[in-house]
């Protein structure tokens, strides 16, 4: 019932996708000619119109199933959905301009086509929005279930069970599980693994999942075989899921597979590309728009205390490279040799400096970072080299992070991890943020920084000798502040 179900669907996205391109088209058409131009009007039955709007639609469904947009995924991310229909409508438009200036079909007009690409991709955005509702809301009541069977009864089994609980909307139903040994806490215990072939005639699942400890690999041949001689499909949880990355990517050398674990979608040339282009783009507007606010700093900087306006840190970017980050000086500028860090109540700490520190003024010339290719607007917080050094031996994958360049602000930091709070959690979301990235989250993040980010908490800094995450606080040894500007 399922799998005809289903198929279903799947025809009913395929045959709306083509139905709502066919009348954005039309729709492209009268808003061109009949409203932003009334002085032009078209004669919408003429049939080259209905012709050209009813190939375009077959051929950009073709499209979208060629993409795997009508295959059946319940986890896959709807963001990166939704931008594929952008991309490929995009595309499409452009071809369809293209096939029009060479047979010289008919003149195309450029606003009616970008009217068509906003149209056409807001439709079928629109729609699978509603779908996707309208399934979750289906599922979380029980129907429309995925039937479900687990293989082991280790970590990675009962993580998987506990998820799907979790996310009633995906419609997953646990069967029960196979195991050696039962585990009354993880549901109905189905039977051993050598009893798996019987199992699976009797329950008929639609699904496998197996999750078999390192210990239990042995078993691996025979419940491959055993789903095989029922015809089930069957999916994978690897020993060392905990190692692989969100959305890995798997090379094949003639009949070996390769798992690349450290892959990330800024791996991509396209994507890291638009992420810099987003970067120089960005720090130059907010260099012109701050431009006032950063004079008046530095004049506050050069009246608080006598010495340089710029402080410069060491901090460790991309690939573990050592840069020079740039802040507005907010202490003053000591003979003391020492390389504590700065707290709430440092005497050092001027006026001044406590009011831009607060309001993250302090970190304006990072903009110039950011500009030189230092740093990204958005990224993990770059570390001073002694932390790096020492975190790194302590809290496995740290050196992930240096993959990409570090941010003026990050995941961690706008979902409250500052100050003085634990830096395995902040990694956390660092690694996180890695292996999810795209333009959306990025533009979240921003967003998130401009209304809830900006003033810091006072009250969130550490003890003396602890790190902060303010910049993991001003080093006040003296040739450090000598080589401000």
């Amino acid at each position: 019932m399922i799998k005809r179900n289903q198929r279903l669907l799947n025809a009913f996205n395929a045959l709306s996708d083509a139905a709502l391109i066919f009348v954005a088209y039309f729709v492209s058409l009268f808003l061109r000619f009949d409203v932003f131009n009334g002085s032009v009007s078209l004669d919408m039955s003429d049939g080259r119109f209905a012709l050209i709007a009813l190939v375009y639609s077959v051929a950009m469904t073709f499209v979208f199933n060629l993409l795997g947009m009508y295959s059946t995924h319940r986890v896959r991310r709807r963001s990166g959905e939704y931008a594929l229909v952008l991309l490929a409508s995009g595309v499409g438009v452009l071809a369809l301009m293209t096939v029009f200036f060479l047979l010289r079909i008919m003149d195309a007009s450029r606003m009616m086509m970008l009217l068509f690409w906003l149209i056409s991709s807001g439709l079928i955005i629109a729609k699978r929005v509603a779908v996707r509702a309208l399934l979750d809301h289906y599922r979380s009541r029980g129907y429309n279930q995925k039937h479900v069977i687990v293989v082991g009864n280790g970590h990675l089994a009962q993580q998987y069970i506990a998820d799907i609980a979790k996310n009633p909307q995906l419609g997953f139903h646990l069967g029960g599980y196979v195991s050696a040994v039962e585990k009354p806490e993880m549901g109905p215990s189905l039977g051993s693994y050598e009893q798996l072939a019987q199992i699976l005639e009797m329950q008929r699942p639609d699904e496998l999942i197996v999750a078999l400890e390192p210990h239990e690999v042995a078993f691996m041949p025979d419940v491959l075989a055993a789903a095989d001689k029922e015809g089930v499909r069957l999916s994978l949880i690897p020993f060392f899921n905990d190692y692989i990355p969100q959305h890995p990517t798997i090379d094949a050398i003639e009949k070996t597979k390769l798992i690349d674990m450290r892959s990330t979608p800024l791996d991509s040339l396209a994507w890291a590309t638009c992420k810099r282009a987003m970067d120089v783009v960005g720090s130059l507007l907010l260099i012109l728009l701050t431009s006032p606010i950063m004079l008046a700093v530095a004049i506050g900087v050069k009246l608080s205390s006598p010495g340089p306006v710029i402080f410069r840190q060491e901090r460790v970017g991309r690939g573990k490279k050592v840069f020079q980050m740039y802040k507005f000086r907010s202490m003053r500028v000591t003979d003391t040799q020492d390389s504590g860090w700065s707290t709430q109540d440092d005497p050092r700490k001027t006026r001044f400096g406590s009011f831009i520190r607060k309001t993250s003024l302090d970190e304006l010339p990072q903009f110039f970072n950011v500009l030189r290719g230092d740093m990204s607007l958005i990224g993990p917080r770059p570390e001073v080299p002694y932390h790096v050094e020492h975190f790194r031996r302590e809290i496995p994958r740290y050196l992930v992070r240096q993959q990409i360049r570090p941010g003026m602000t990050g995941w961690a930091q706008v979902n409250g991890l500052r100050g003085d709070t634990s830096i395995e959690k902040r990694i956390e979301y660092d690694l996180w943020y890695i292996e999810n990235w795209s333009l959306q989250l990025d533009m979240k993040i921003l967003l998130m920084t401009v209304f809830g980010g900006m003033v810091n908490d006072e009250t969130l800094a550490p003890a003396a000798g602890s790190m902060n995450e303010k910049d993991g606080g001003e080093l006040h040894e003296s040739d450090e502040h000598q080589r401000g500007a």
